[in-house]
């Protein structure tokens, strides 16, 4: 045991002089790009949240994270190695490709996965599709273009700095480009079938502040897809069962979306999507939670308080290693786990009694280990090649985590009754501040706890 810990500690050390060594030289170089990758910038910004439930004080100053780890290389691959076999015009949308592979970066894409990666990569996929029908007539791929389309598709990301596993981390197949189960993949058969001027009228432009409550596009979406699935089901084999029926419905929406993307410009489609995207991603925790009885067996009867909140604070830590989630998903998350902690009958406000925040269910950065917690409206992460790479966080940190009542819901932003907590008082109001070097420190620990796990 001894010699493992020696082991370890040596190794730990030595890694640490490298990264220090490759820091130093890349920054003593003046190199706009080496240099842009341990600075992250301070930015102010307010989340939209209802308009009608807007925040009774100023918001907490938003952060962006530091920049690629420096461990990966920062590097493009200006000419990426394609298959000459996809037919889907990259050029049409080489913006939001762009914004892909931003939202994508290498290092940050597994704890992006969720609330801002997958959402963009799949908006994107949509977008190329949607395009390349105005000029084939046709809303999918057969299974052979399509396994060539998307493995063209992430070759060209990855050449732009994204992940080069997006497919596995996204759970995107080649099945996902494709018809599926939906019956109609031409865009003159879709047209003829439904109300096309009313579905692009609901969708051209949405809310994103509304839509997820007043769901005008998405209905709309949703009727239209309905239409389309069940156009031949009276020529099918009869099988009209609820599971298959709802299986096709979706297949279709996924049409429909791309029949939206061929009437939109690629910039405002993408809005669009992502904004849909949202809707559904604040609306559930998206985290993993373990057995809660360590919690329940210091905290169900609270002898000692000190060991209660060791407890949870311990429990908590091991939700913060997941991913980054939104502050509406952090406000399911503390209700979901507080309505498991009240099934195994703890019935005292833990989250209050030992100070639990919002922000502790997301991944935690900086050397303070504030919890990062995104907006709930799309953002996007930025490339810059002075500051790297940066995206939004709202650090609340005054923000007690709300113990769910005994009314069995989980808190709605939709729901006029529910008091969503109010966000802190700003503590500054500077704008476009880029600091440099102040969290590398706390990235190379960070790294390397991970690489030895």
């Amino acid at each position: 045991m001894k010699g493992l810990f020696c082991f370890s500690l040596v190794l730990r050390i030595t890694l640490f002089i490298l990264l220090c060594m490759c820091y130093f030289m890349n920054k003593s170089q003046g190199s706009p790009i080496s240099g842009a990758i341990h600075s992250f910038s301070i930015t102010t910004k307010v989340d939209e949240l209802r308009r009608d439930m807007s925040p009774s004080t100023q918001p907490q100053p938003f952060i962006p994270l530091l920049a690629p780890s420096p461990l990966g290389p920062f590097t493009y691959n200006s000419l990426p190695k394609l298959s000459g076999l996809c037919s889907l015009n990259f050029s049409a949308s080489q913006d939001i490709m762009a914004t892909t592979a931003t939202d994508c970066w290498t290092s940050f894409a597994p704890y992006l996965a969720n609330v801002v990666c997958c959402p963009q990569f799949d908006a994107m996929l949509m977008t190329l599709i949607g395009q390349s029908s105005k000029y084939s007539g046709v809303l999918a791929l057969n299974t052979t273009h399509a396994r060539h389309c998307l493995s063209d598709v992430q070759n060209v990301l990855v050449s732009e700095g994204a992940n080069s596993d997006l497919k596995n981390i996204c759970s995107i197949y080649p099945a996902n480009l494709t018809e599926a189960s939906c019956p109609t993949v031409f865009v003159d058969e879709l047209e003829s079938i439904v109300d096309s001027s009313r579905l692009l009228t609901a969708c051209r432009k949405i809310d994103p502040v509304n839509e997820c409550c007043d769901q005008v596009c998405q209905n709309a979406i949703d009727y239209a897809a309905r239409k389309i699935a069940l156009n031949d089901m009276s020529n099918s084999d009869g099988n009209h069962s609820l599971p298959r029926q709802t299986a096709r419905v979706n297949d279709c929406k996924k049409i429909v979306l791309r029949w939206l993307a061929s009437k939109l410009d690629p910039s405002t489609a993408n809005v669009v999507f992502r904004g849909l995207s949202n809707c559904n991603l604040n609306k559930v925790c998206p985290l993993v939670f373990p057995n809660v009885t360590s919690v329940v067996k210091e905290c169900k009867v609270i002898s000692n308080q000190t060991t209660c909140c060791k407890a949870i604070k311990s429990y908590v830590s091991y939700l913060q290693d997941q991913s980054f989630i939104t502050n509406l998903q952090a406000l399911k998350c503390a209700a979901s786990l507080g309505k498991e902690l009240q099934k195994a009958n703890v019935s005292s406000n833990v989250y209050n009694l030992c100070h639990i925040s919002l922000k502790d269910f997301s991944l935690q950065v900086g050397s303070q280990e504030s919890g990062c917690l995104l907006p709930s409206l799309p953002s996007d992460a930025v490339f810059d090649k002075t500051s790297g790479i940066g995206f939004i966080c709202d650090l609340n940190d005054n923000i007690v985590a709300p113990w769910p009542s005994t009314l069995n819901q989980l808190p709605s932003s939709c729901n006029r009754s529910t008091e969503l907590p109010s966000l802190p008082t700003a503590i500054s109001s500077q704008n476009g501040l880029f600091i440099s070097n102040l969290v590398l420190p706390h990235l190379l620990t960070l790294l390397l706890h991970k690489s030895l796990l």
